[in-house]
């Protein structure tokens, strides 16, 4: 037996739905992070999930105001680079997952390899990132379905609400199997744009007009941001564009919290980190780039505001063509996303809550789970902020308050990203003090630390400039700088509160945990 899987208590657990699957040797109940959750997740599972985990409405839709402000180019460069850090924190945490698969994964390696107090807060802000987001997502499929009629927008959260506790409810092998045909529909969906693209860029549309690069001379491949001229306004616009592509690939690292659940995470984990690659390059950088052959970025119904089909490049670009009937099927596919992301974010925040108890954060009550091993009280507890969807529904205080959670919830996402590398930064540091060979690990992630470095520092920019407007001449605004930074504060004061009151030290590298919690095959 090697060095890492000394000292290790073992329980052999297999999935009972596939009886020819070898057995794996799991680490009992919170040793090395591991709970009582049961790994039912098929490789094709982990594989649908980590290539769609994370698409709903902000590529769809939110897309449009990014090209509004940025331009072709200015879409297309904010694309290339925030893709190229996610790339590098997947990369860092993937790696991190496969030696280490435990429950939640995140807050687990923020306590084991920076400090418990960072775990603690991670926790805290990642899993109000991803619970406040199952409101979000039940309120904007509410948005969704006005476009075909004038239902009541709270039945229609209602509706969503009790489907996403339905599934989350049940076996994660089924919650594995809904998130693999809603990822088909989202990928028939935008390989469907695709073709429609560039059928309408080459003229075969019914206007029968030819787009081209005509955006890109015509009214150029940069524009102005809020009148701001000259190369000031173009840089401006693709400030914008950067952080609103940040907020869109907030998600795709989820998948990585599948490692505690997936029967066999040594090869799901790495797969899913080498297909964010062609996950980035298709559905981000391509999407941008066919949006700004298609749409001209000057149209005002890209910031229409409506949160529908009516404000996507893809179906302006389709009404624009005069193809009648896909405006309708994009809408609905997108209305899948939406529940779909909400359906993830409910068992994102649920994994948040078993990982606390885990780590000794929370009590054990929270992580009991069913014979089927979900972990139903955690699950409720996730869930029970999704009702706060009702508050989109208010005028005044309580819109603006539902807008307030929103940015807390997408900072706490940059932050989540920023903090996960610096965990892989010390995890290759403990490596290298404790002389332990990267050859010893089940799967290597490429380029590092150098990987880990670019992400932790472009994580942490991006998360300083997403407030960048309220400090542009005329524009301050004392509540809209609160709303875009306060997620700094409320990710550092929990830190300072459990260091204060638990006494915990920094990790150092010569005496970090590197074995337990590994598993072994039977």
């Amino acid at each position: 037996m090697s060095k890492y899987n000394q000292d290790i208590e073992y329980a052999a657990q297999s999935d009972p739905y596939d009886p020819d699957n070898k057995p794996i040797l799991q680490p009992q109940l919170n040793v090395g992070g591991h709970g009582a959750t049961q790994r039912r997740l098929k490789d094709y599972h982990v594989t649908m999930i980590g290539f769609c985990s994370g698409i709903g409405t902000g590529l769809f839709i939110g897309t449009g105001s990014a090209y509004a402000n940025a331009g072709p180019a200015g879409l297309l460069l904010a694309y290339i680079i925030v893709g190229s850090v996610l790339w590098c924190v997947m990369q860092s945490v993937a790696e991190l997952a496969t030696v280490i698969p435990t429950a939640g994964s995140f807050p687990h390696f923020a306590t084991r390899f920076i400090d418990p107090a960072v775990g603690f807060s991670l926790a805290i802000s990642y899993g109000y990132c991803y619970t406040i987001s199952i409101a979000a997502e039940a309120s904007a499929s509410a948005i969704l379905v006005s476009y075909w009629t004038d239902m009541t927008p709270a039945v229609v959260i209602t509706i969503s609400l009790v489907l996403i506790l339905a599934v989350n409810l049940l076996s994660v092998r089924w919650f594995g199997e809904s998130e693999v045909i809603a990822g088909t529909i989202k990928v028939a969906c935008f390989l469907g744009l695709v073709i429609v693209s560039i059928v309408i860029t080459s003229g075969g549309a019914p206007n029968g007009q030819t787009t081209g690069f005509r955006y890109w001379h015509n009214p150029g491949a940069w524009v102005d941001y809020n009148g701001i001229t000259g190369s000031t306004g173009h840089f401006l616009g693709f400030l914008a564009a950067f952080v609103n592509a940040s907020f869109s690939f907030i998600g795709v690292e989820v998948v990585v919290i599948t490692a505690a659940e997936s029967i066999n995470p040594h090869k799901a984990i790495p797969r899913s980190a080498t297909n964010v690659t062609y996950r980035i390059a298709l559905f981000y950088v391509l999407g941008a780039l066919l949006i700004g052959l298609i749409v001209n970025p000057t149209n005002p119904h890209l910031v229409s505001g409506t949160g529908n089909a009516n404000s996507s490049p893809w179906v302006i670009a389709i009404n624009e063509a005069g193809i009648v009937a896909l405006p309708s099927i994009v809408n609905a596919c997108i209305l899948v996303s939406a529940w779909s992301a909400g359906n993830s974010y409910c068992w994102v925040g649920s994994r948040m809550v078993v990982a606390m108890t885990t780590d000794g954060q929370l009590p054990q009550f929270f992580g009991r789970t069913w014979k089927n091993g979900v972990p139903y009280v955690a699950v409720v507890a996730a869930w029970l902020f999704g009702p706060l969807a009702y508050l989109s529904l208010g005028t005044g205080g309580a819109s603006q308050a539902f807008s307030w959670l929103m940015n807390l919830s997408t900072v706490a996402g940059l932050i989540a990203w920023a903090t996960l590398c610096f965990c892989y930064i010390r995890f290759y540091a403990a490596m290298k003090k404790q002389k332990v060979s990267r050859e010893t690990l089940p799967w290597k992630s490429p380029f590092q630390p150098f990987t880990a470095w670019y992400g932790f520092i472009g994580a942490t920019i991006i998360t300083l400039i997403t407030g960048f407007p309220v400090f542009l001449k005329s524009n301050w605004s004392t509540a809209d700088f609160i709303a875009s930074y306060v997620g700094i504060p409320i990710f550092i004061v929990p830190i300072i509160i459990w260091k204060l009151v638990y006494k915990t030290k920094f990790a150092r590298a010569k005496t970090i945990d590197l074995y337990s919690g590994r598993l072994q095959q039977a």
